[in-house]
This record gives C-alpha cells, sequence and structure tokens, in this order.
C-alpha cells in the first residue's frame, strides 16, 4: 500500500521541450531499479508543462527516491532545461488502487 507521494511540476524552457520529454522517458529505467517506488509516472500536462508524480510504502522509501539517481539527475540538470526550478511538493495518500 502506497501512503506517501512526489508531485513534481515541471516548465521547460523555450526549445528544451523534446530534451525534457527524452530526459523523463529515460528516467524510467533507472526508477525501475528502486524498490521503495511503487508507483512512477512521467507527465506532459501542455506544450512545455511537464510533471512528475511517484508514490511510495513510507517516508523512507520517499528519502531514498529524493536521495537517488534521478532526483539528482533532475537537479543537475534543472537550468540546462527547466525555466524555473523543479517544484516539488510532497502529498499524502489518501487512497490508491495499483496492481498486484
Amino acid at each position: 500500500m502506497v501512503k506517501v507521494a512526489l508531485y513534481v511540476h515541471l516548465e521547460a524552457k523555450p526549445g528544451k521541450e523534446a530534451d525534457v520529454e527524452k530526459f523523463l522517458r529515460e528516467g524510467l529505467s533507472v526508477v525501475q531499479q528502486e524498490p521503495a517506488t511503487s508507483a512512477w509516472f512521467a507527465l506532459r500536462l501542455g506544450p512545455s508543462t511537464f510533471a512528475i508524480f511517484d508514490a511510495f510504502p513510507d517516508e523512507a522509501g520517499r528519502q531514498a527516491h529524493l536521495s537517488g539517481k534521478v532526483a539528482a539527475a533532475l537537479m543537475a540538470r534543472a537550468s540546462e532545461l527547466f525555466s524555473q526550478p523543479p517544484e516539488i511538493k510532497k502529498i499524502d495518500v489518501l487512497a490508491a488502487k495499483l496492481p498486484g
């Protein structure tokens, strides 16, 4: 069961939309190696607006993800890809339906 999540709002710099999309697609292979990441979604909300939503069983799982490779890569490339710093919101999951 997932209890906590992250919502990350991302605004691509003009002309960097394809680079952001590629970056997010490539992040999936890294996240698949994180045992405490129960769900991970890379989303496109509009022409230059993207988001990441991921869910975890507990705070330890969320912190492990925030200390992991995808988060490090996101912050390392933030000034190159995004018009503003990624907005990371910690949220509580009230109910969820997941496969398995």
